[in-house]
């Protein structure tokens, strides 16, 4: 079934104001992360081509490949394209090796018919260097519950049973199933996550649940998602020096995986790769990675609007991807770039207070 919830993000926008405005595609500088500052994250065209040796303690570089910022769509890139140019990003950011998008049954009005679901990616990537070596920083700390609780307060986790994972006990959801092993197996934590729209979304819930009136769905107020959190196995993450580009070993990664999303979103994956310093084993390079896939619905069903006149000036990738005005907050109300600065700096200051 699809989803409304651009319509909801839209009317949400415009909601308190008397009509519809073209200021309403402004670009929007992102937040900074609470308690820091703009300087503190450089943004570069790449992280990679940077050397980690000119970066300072407390800097964190980061890139999430929006050279155009004035396009609303500037940083995402379709699926297949993704696999295709950047083949080991998508093999490490995926949720699982051989993802493919996905093809399932919907059944409208009583009529079963096969869908096939096309997704774009956004990608961030950070890079930090932290003052110890390696084998002084313990990733188990950073694979528990109470860690990922305190990395964004408007996000509410809960331990979640490996017996209420959606794509193991839902049929409609086999698609998002592991082939090599099940989701959340010992050894994992496995997280149920729930974010209450902020600002002026939830009104815009209730106004387009109004104008949707005896549709079989309503739309949710919230974002609710399953992921899986765990410190990779030693030989997976000695393979990820191909992605880094920085000439040292492997020492340690960490993972969360979303693979279960209610609407906007089929999944993400936070990754951290630990590497020692290059000349310098007493220092630590970090590089961290968000990806997050956005349905690719959610992004092109812009003709729909055009009955809603309040909606025919916005786009929901504006909102999507921060470039909206009435984008609120610090976390995924804010725009997925926003979201992804300051879950990148949450983790730097985690890694550098331990």
């Amino acid at each position: 079934m699809r989803t409304q919830l651009p319509a909801t993000l839209a009317l949400a926008l415009i909601a308190a104001l008397p009509a519809a405005s073209p200021a309403l595609a402004q670009v929007k500088t992102p937040a900074a992360a609470p308690g820091t500052t703009p300087e503190r994250i450089r943004e570069v065209p790449s992280v990679a081509a940077q050397d980690p040796a000119t970066l300072k303690p407390g800097t964190i570089l980061f890139s999430d490949r929006r050279d155009q910022p004035q396009n609303p769509e500037s940083g995402l890139t379709p699926y297949l394209d993704w696999q295709r140019q950047k083949p080991a990003e998508a093999t490490a950011l995926a949720p699982f090796p051989g993802y493919k998008e996905p093809d399932y049954a919907q059944t409208v009005n009583g009529v079963t018919k096969q869908r096939h679901e096309t997704l774009k990616v956004y990608v961030a990537e950070g890079r930090f260097v932290v003052t110890r070596p390696p084998e002084a920083i313990d990733l188990q700390a950073f694979a528990n519950l109470p860690f990922v609780q305190a990395m964004d307060p408007a996000i509410k986790h809960k331990a979640l049973s490996p017996a209420d994972v959606t794509p193991t006990k839902d049929p409609a959801a086999a698609f998002a199933r592991r082939p090599d092993r099940p989701w959340c197996e010992p050894g994992t934590t496995c997280i149920e996550s729930r974010y209450d729209l902020e600002g002026k979304l939830p009104l815009g819930v209730k106004l387009a649940n109004k104008l949707e009136e005896g549709s079989s769905k309503k739309i949710a107020e919230f974002v609710s998602f399953q992921s899986e959190l765990r410190v990779l196995p030693p030989e997976k993450a000695a393979g990820l020096g191909a992605l880094t580009k920085v000439d040292t070993p492997v020492t340690g990664g960490i993972e969360q995986t979303i693979f279960w999303v209610n609407q906007i979103l089929r999944f993400g994956k936070f990754l951290a790769v630990l590497q020692p310093m290059p000349g310098d084993p007493q220092k630590t390079v970090v590089t961290t990675y968000m990806a997050l896939a956005i349905k690719a619905d959610v992004l092109d069903r812009k003709a729909e609007y055009a009955r809603v006149p309040v909606l025919k000036n916005l786009l929901p990738a504006q909102v999507l991807m921060g470039n909206s005005s009435f984008n609120t907050g610090n976390s995924i109300s804010a725009g997925l770039p926003t979201y992804a600065r300051n879950r990148i700096a949450a983790f730097a200051d985690a890694v550098a207070k331990r």
